[in-house]
């Protein structure tokens, strides 16, 4: 799955080899000596690709640029690749978010084996997100109404219960209803709650008396 791939290491060397060896693999590769350089020019926070990235270099930090990166909301999956590894600097980068954290001299299978893993995560991570958005966007066409209605429903209410506590008929409840399946684009009731569950509206609240 060939992709762009950020390489950052203030080593000339390093990084001229480790570019030779991701092209020759098929990938696109930019590098940088900095981890400012980066910070600069890397405009898409949710850009496809993976940031191969070292530990220990002059001005910012590899993990002080994870940081930054994650201020600024980035989720582009980031490698980490050092000569200096350390458990309290792993274990801070991977609790950070990072992918993996490999040390050098990495081999190429371990270093491209890595860069597949974190694009497939961040591709999978990418249409999540995505899907997620078009589901809120269609929560967002409910009238006010129509989604008191909603969260009634997928909570476990029949009609008669939602026009009680709502104050109105059970045929008025069956028209809200018919509109708020429409308006999601299912078929079934079982896809409203499923819709609920992906959004993360059940969690919440609970019934005190249930």
């Amino acid at each position: 799955m060939p992709g762009l791939v950020y390489v950052i290491d203030d080593d000339a060397s390093y990084r001229t080899a480790v570019e030779r060896r991701l092209k020759w693999a098929g990938y696109d590769v930019e590098t940088y000596s900095s981890a400012q350089q980066l910070l600069d020019r890397l405009s898409d926070v949710d850009a496809p690709g993976c940031i191969l990235l070292d530990v220990r270099m002059p001005g910012l930090t590899g993990l002080e640029l994870q940081n930054r990166l994650i201020e600024r909301g980035s989720v582009v999956p980031i490698v980490f690749v050092t000569g200096h590894a350390d458990t309290h600097t792993t274990v801070r980068a991977i609790k950070a978010g990072a992918e993996d954290f490999l040390a050098k001299p990495a081999s190429s299978e371990d270093l491209i084996d890595a860069i597949e893993r974190a694009m497939a995560r961040s591709e999978s991570a990418r249409h999540q997100r995505s899907e997620l958005g078009s589901l809120r966007r269609l929560v967002a066409t409910l009238t006010p109404r129509e989604r008191q209605v909603f969260d009634l429903l997928v909570r476990g209410k029949i009609n008669k219960q939602v026009a009680f506590e709502l104050g109105t008929t059970e045929r008025t409840v069956k028209a809200h209803r018919h509109e708020v399946m429409e308006k999601m684009q299912v078929s079934s009731f079982a896809g409203l709650v499923s819709i609920a569950e992906r959004l993360g509206m059940l969690a919440p609240s609970r019934d005190s008396g249930t």
